[in-house]
């Protein structure tokens, strides 16, 4: 269990914060056997504090003060408002610290916004002389500020990027966007170093929110001593399967749990029932929440916990799901359904603390999202760069790997098996990362657009992908098409293996007759010699590198337009491991056959489950846990399972049955 304090509570004529409210509640908890999880109030203000200090409110991108109202409308940079939460955080570790069932703070709430006022221009600016070593000069060449007239002669001169002001100097952008989480990291820091000076046994958490864009996570969670996020899937969606929603929340538990590889993060909130924000509210169908709460368990998380315990009579959230209902009764189904998740968690508790340890990782970087996001070249609405993400992951994750995803600067020691979507930006010793990465027999996969810019954004010189990655992949990128939705062209796999679920739907496509937008034929005619020839292709949409082969092995070649023939994908071996390049965004369905090559020489084994069930494993002191998930309505066999079923007590020695939303998770 674990609770928000929900404000500040004066006892008049004492002179001193009253907390007797919260200790009888904490103290009643814990005489239940129910921990707690404290949280700062920093997320929200009285309206007293911000009538009497009206500096601790925000100013907007146009420049205007905000008024009072809403959550984080605070200002990072505000000294009195941090002075204020600095003495309440002083009284509640000072009244709470030493109580046995507080186990955790939990600082402010779900970090975002950002400010424009002049305590944060002042800081901005103070953040940017201390990077460019007070050299106004360093900053005008790495922001390119000569085009159009912007050059600056001091760093007085430089403002925020204001919606009425400067936002076509792309450095001025990202480092914005940069100075936003190291302000927000700055407020984190500032909140953990009180609580922490007073009660240094107690660890601090702030609950983060999926791939979130407005602040950089990575480097926020140093100053954590637990990972925690909020989990609120749509599920039940119009636009895709349960599944697939399923398989892309534990894409964003992946990435949680890659924030600290090496400790369990923790889900701090999820809607046993519904939220109220989402644009179609809707009720999750019964078995849905426990296979929920056995998913986040299976990805790394060493909690499962709810907002909220019982639902507000009254303002923004009354009718978001809860425990207990507005009813007021045990006997509802969201509480029964909560009651079994509880005994779920009771019987795999042995699997607490263990961790899931993969052999494969993905790169993705926050600073290279900002980038591709504000890069003024590509279909401005296609750029993508999240869903290709995810879609590779996922299609990783159907063979059976459940891949970290981690920075493009970090330690790769501990993987056989990289892929670089869309690595447009190269932070200092990235190349020199990825090709120690290869040297020693890792297998390495990017993408189009592969390093066109430095940390600062200029373009390399000499050939993209730059800083000697044309080297380590033996390409060069001359050239980036950039295609309309009526565009066609195709991948032709010189190694049929490789050509795999084209190849497959193009001899289903001649069999049945079936039209598909990779084999249709425009004149009306399906099933025939053309169109199978057609959908034995790798289907490119939306971009496509024209690229020099160096000395690279040419894969796959472009079937039409003017670089029809050319090198499309590509693979270089260089030490003891193979770089593969694919030019062109395409489906990860028709890169599968290619990934699983990959994994056959790095050595990780492929495992196919039947659509629908997903499976993660975690392993500790006490052995292996593979948890098992079947997100279908149809009953599943899986074959190759040994073990003990923690959740049934049952031994299963070959072949594990599931039913409609069924749950294993097996010890062996």
């Amino acid at each position: 269990m674990w609770a928000y304090f929900p404000g500040l509570r004066w006892s008049p004529g004492r002179g001193e914060f009253c907390f007797d409210w919260l200790a009888e509640i904490i103290d009643r908890l814990y005489e239940n056997g129910i921990y707690t999880v404290l949280a700062t109030p920093s997320g929200a203000r009285p309206a007293w504090l911000d009538e009497k200090y009206p500096e601790a409110m925000r100013v907007n991108r146009m420049g205007m003060r905000e008024h009072h109202g809403g959550r984080h409308n605070h200002c990072m940079s505000s000294p009195i408002y941090r002075e204020k939460v600095a003495v309440m955080d002083r009284k509640l570790a000072e009244r709470f610290g030493s109580h046995p069932g507080v186990i955790m703070y939990h600082i402010s709430n779900e970090f975002s916004g950002e400010c424009f006022c002049d305590h944060c221009i002042r800081r901005f600016r103070n953040y940017l002389a201390e990077k460019y070593d007070h050299d106004i000069e360093k900053l005008n060449k790495a922001w390119w500020t000569t085009f159009w007239s912007h050059r600056y002669n001091s760093f007085e001169q430089i403002e925020p990027p204001f919606v009425h002001g400067e936002t076509s100097v792309m450095g001025l952008n990202l480092e914005w966007k940069r100075f936003t989480t190291w302000n927000t990291n700055d407020f984190l820091k500032a909140e953990a170093d009180v609580l922490h000076s007073v009660t240094p046994h107690i660890p601090v958490t702030a609950n983060l929110m999926r791939m979130f864009g407005g602040l950089d996570y990575r480097k926020m969670a140093p100053n954590m001593d637990v990972v925690s996020w909020d989990n609120y899937p749509v599920f039940h969606n119009d636009w895709e399967t349960l599944a697939e929603t399923a398989y892309e929340t534990a894409f964003q538990h992946a990435l949680m749990r890659s924030l600290k590889r090496d400790i369990p993060f923790v889900m701090m909130e999820s809607a046993p029932g519904l939220v109220n924000w989402q644009k179609v509210n809707k009720v999750k169908r019964p078995g849905i929440h426990r296979l929920a709460c056995l998913q986040a368990v299976a990805c790394g998380s060493d909690s499962v916990q709810y907002f909220q315990w019982r639902k507000g009579r009254g303002s923004y959230e009354q009718f978001h799901g809860a425990v207990v209902d507005h009813l007021g009764t045990d006997d509802t189904r969201i509480f029964q359904e909560v009651a079994e998740v509880g005994e779920l968690l009771r019987k795999i508790a042995p699997a607490a603390g263990t961790l899931v340890k993969t052999r494969a990782a993905m790169l993705f970087d926050w600073d290279n999202r900002w980038a591709i996001e504000d890069m003024k070249a590509l279909g401005q609405n296609t750029k993508r760069y999240e869903q290709t993400c995810i879609g590779i992951w996922k299609e990783f994750f159907r063979l059976g790997v459940d891949m970290d995803i981690v920075g493009s600067d970090e330690n790769l020691d501990r993987y056989d098996l990289v892929v670089a979507p869309m690595l447009y930006m190269l932070q200092p010793g990235t190349a020199a990362n990825l090709k120690a990465f290869v040297e020693r027999g890792g297998q390495l996969l990017a993408t189009y657009l592969l390093g066109y810019v430095d940390s600062e954004q200029p373009c390399y010189l000499g050939g993209f992908p730059g800083d000697g990655l044309k080297d380590l992949f033996g390409i060069i990128s001359e050239e980036i098409d950039t295609l309309y939705p009526s565009d066609r062209n195709g991948i032709l796999m010189a190694d049929e293996e490789l050509r795999g679920e084209a190849l497959a739907k193009a001899s289903e496509a001649d069999d049945l007759g079936d039209g598909f937008r990779a084999g249709e034929n425009r004149e009306g005619g399906c099933g025939d010699k053309d169109a199978a020839e057609a959908a034995s292709k790798w289907e490119v949409a939306e971009y496509a590198e024209i690229l020099r082969v160096q000395d690279a092995q040419v894969l796959g070649t472009y079937t039409e337009d003017f670089y029809q023939g050319s090198a499309a994908v590509t693979c270089k071996s260089h030490g003891k491991g193979k770089a593969y390049y694919v030019a062109a965004r395409t489906s990860a369905a028709s890169m599968a056959p290619l990934f699983q090559r990959m994994l056959t020489d790095a050595g990780i084994p492929v495992r196919k489950l039947p659509e629908g069930v997903e499976c993660h494993a975690r392993s500790g002191e006490e052995g292996r846990y593979e948890f098992y998930m079947n997100w279908t309505e149809a009953p599943v066999s899986i074959t190759g399972v040994t073990g003990k079923d923690l959740i049934t007590g049952a031994e299963i020695t070959d072949t594990l049955d599931l039913p409609k939303y069924g749950t294993a998770v097996i010890h062996g």
